[in-house]
């Protein structure tokens, strides 16, 4: 633990395990933010300015930001309360973010090629699957050895340029299967809206 780790404390509990219930808490909340997005688009009327943040097709890669949007979110509010007192913060939320869209493509894609169909349940438990795997990421690397300032900055370089992927590939997506609509074909934003 780091000499601020130590220092950091809630009623007398060691920094440990106040990140550990912070990440813990994150699935929770990453979770269920990320179920609300799923809805947004449509709730808002199919308004275009907002496409960036929340699922604007059944894609896999429109999936993805359901859990990177909420982890952004959360990954700011924890590094205020107990990120400054650990080792690695931004290289392990960005390894921890990084990991949600390759647990979901992996078990996604596994499962589909085997079963020749998806399930919303599956779906849904992966979900779960991938944020937790991320948190706990997140969570080791910041009890890691201290690596170097230069991972440091690309651990926040790469959240940056996942942020501007997310913005870029939703108003023009890469004619690539993972950005494909499911039941459209489609790319980016549905003509019907």
């Amino acid at each position: 633990m780091t000499k601020a780790g130590a220092l950091f404390t809630f009623n007398n509990m060691p920094l440990g395990k106040i990140v550990r219930n912070w990440e813990l808490f994150g699935v929770v909340v990453i979770f269920f933010a990320g179920a609300a997005l799923h809805f947004v688009f449509e709730w808002s009327g199919y308004w275009k300015p907002i496409a960036w943040l929340v699922a604007i097709n059944e894609s896999t890669w429109e999936h993805f930001k359901l859990a990177f949007w909420p982890g952004i979110v959360w990954a700011l509010i924890e590094y205020f309360v107990v990120g400054k007192g650990t080792r690695n913060y931004w290289i392990g939320k960005a390894l921890g973010l990084l990991s949600m869209p390759i647990i979901i493509t992996v078990i996604f894609y596994s499962y589909t090629a085997l079963l020749g169909k998806n399930y919303l349940v599956i779906d849904i438990l992966s979900f779960f699957l991938a944020i937790s795997f991320g948190q706990f990421i997140s969570y080791r690397l910041f009890f890691a050895n201290k690596l170097s300032v230069a991972f440091q900055w690309l651990g926040a370089l790469g959240i940056v340029g996942m942020m501007v992927a997310f913005v870029l590939f939703t108003y023009m997506p890469p004619r690539l299967f993972i950005f494909e609509h499911v039941s459209t074909h489609e790319y980016g934003i549905l003509n019907q809206y």
